[in-house]
């Protein structure tokens, strides 16, 4: 398999190290020309009995084309940067698209004592599945949180992925949860994004414990300062994880990557801040079906290109480039 595709990425002159061409990308390059992307928004039941919301792209392609499904990161919806991006990339090549939220993701509390988290491959695999009944031209993207969901999920079915997807693509994932949960932890990272995360966790939990009282422990998880102790408060004992460490050992894609049975691209920046270079995927420590991208610049879901102020659409198209390569 390639380990290594033959596609180039260089940041700008002006837009040096993972830092900046992570922030920068999220908040100030250009992520579609033209009008915005328009959803058409649906509301499936849950095999559970609570509601996940799928976006999908207005204008876009008949039943007959190709579909992406693009999985998003953590707190993110169907209006972060990289989903307007891919929207873009598949209205020019007239490729449907489908952005399914994660459990409270889409501007409402969901119904159930529960929410995401980055290992619930269960919850792919039934959205994966009722998506591929609609068409049978799939291919999945997950960026962050939703890719290594996604490799978790493509790496537990093993060889049956191949009959819900063509393809499957994970961008700037913490494969390894464990490593990227110590950095996101650490110095610049703590004061910046963790600080950005939990302000929209937090306050999402309480919304849950006032759903469902006594349901985790209200002081130790207001009392969270980092990933850790939030994970440790709230999504692990929510999601029937016995600890962060649990959690974050059980959840990740990495150790399954050797099971991977379907076309699969893994795409991380060696400078990426959230994961650290040293804890990438090797070509020995994954299937001959998944190739490994990792150029040395990008940060976290960046990737800008072009003169200021840059524009971000670049590496969706390469993604979709890959993604149609198969089937």
């Amino acid at each position: 398999a390639l380990k290594s595709p033959a596609f180039a990425y260089r940041a700008p002159w002006w837009l040096p190290g993972g830092n900046l061409q992570t922030i920068w990308s999220a908040k100030l390059a250009r992520s579609f020309t033209g009008n915005a992307p328009e959803w058409r928004r649906q509301r499936w039941t849950a095999p559970d009995g609570d509601f996940v919301d799928v976006d999908f792209l207005l204008g876009a392609a008949a039943p007959a084309r190709p579909m992406v499904v693009m999985f998003h990161g953590l707190e993110g919806s169907s209006s972060s940067h990289y989903v307007k991006a891919m929207a873009q990339a598949c209205h020019e090549a007239g490729v449907g698209l489908a952005v399914p939220h994660f459990r409270g993701c889409s501007g409402e509390l969901n119904l159930a004592p529960r929410a995401y988290h980055s290992g619930d491959w269960q919850e792919i695999d039934w959205i994966l599945r009722r998506l591929a009944a609609i068409n049978a031209q799939l291919h999945a993207v997950g960026v962050s949180l939703g890719g290594n969901a996604l490799m978790r999920w493509a790496g537990e079915i093993g060889s049956a992925a191949a009959g819900v997807v063509r393809s499957a693509c994970s961008v700037s994932s913490p494969l390894d949860l464990a490593a990227s949960g110590e950095a996101i932890g650490r110095g610049f990272n703590r004061l910046v994004y963790t600080r950005m995360f939990l302000a929209t966790m937090k306050p999402r939990a309480l919304l849950k414990l006032r759903q469902f009282p006594g349901l985790f422990d209200e002081a130790a998880m207001r009392r969270s300062r980092d990933l850790y102790e939030f994970d440790n408060a709230f999504t692990a004992p929510l999601h029937g994880f016995k600890d962060t460490n649990d959690y974050w050992a059980r959840a990740s894609a990495k150790p399954h990557l050797g099971r991977v049975n379907v076309p699969a691209l893994c795409v991380n920046a060696k400078n990426d801040p959230f994961v650290p270079a040293n804890s990438l995927p090797q070509a020995a420590q994954v299937s001959r079906h998944v190739s490994l991208w990792q150029p040395q610049d990008g940060g976290h879901v960046g990737f800008a290109q072009g003169g200021f102020p840059g524009e971000v659409t670049g590496l969706a198209k390469t993604v979709l480039r890959w993604s149609l390569q198969h089937g």
